[in-house]
């Protein structure tokens, strides 16, 4: 974990917006345990020294949720100040290519559609996420 000059935490993340032929995006719901428990978010960890954005949402996504996608473009770079830390998001499209999503780190996984998204409680920094996602009507 990285630290700003002001010695906040900084936690540097790879996200992916997994999304399948029938035009629908994965997202999963935290443990209810640390920070943000219980919250919905688009899969995704910290990012390792050794690896890159993009190995990190492959290998992310496999660990938490036991599923094989293709990583994308990016869609867009997220910086957002929560009380406790800092956090940049580097947002991948990610395709969903095979496996059953499973509920290995968190406690419920969803395809949902753009428009339910907003169904669903996610942390602060994820609403620039869907507010593109919504503009874009994927």
């Amino acid at each position: 974990m990285a630290e700003t000059s002001s010695s906040t935490p900084h936690k540097v993340i790879g996200v992916g917006v997994i999304h399948n032929n029938q035009g629908e995006i994965l997202i999963d719901r935290r443990l209810n345990r640390g920070e943000m428990a219980g919250l919905w978010e688009f899969p995704g960890g910290k990012i390792e020294n050794d690896e890159t954005v993009e190995e990190c949402v492959k290998r992310e996504i496999k660990e938490e949720l036991g599923i094989e996608v293709a990583v994308g473009s990016r869609l867009l770079t997220i910086n957002h100040d929560y009380v406790k830390f800092t956090i940049t998001l580097f947002v991948h499209y990610c395709q969903y290519i095979s496996g059953e999503p499973q509920t290995i780190e968190c406690q419920e996984v969803r395809w949902v559609k753009v428009e339910e998204i907003h169904q669903y409680t996610f942390p602060q920094a994820n609403i620039k996420i869907i507010d593109m996602l919504q503009r874009q009507k994927m």
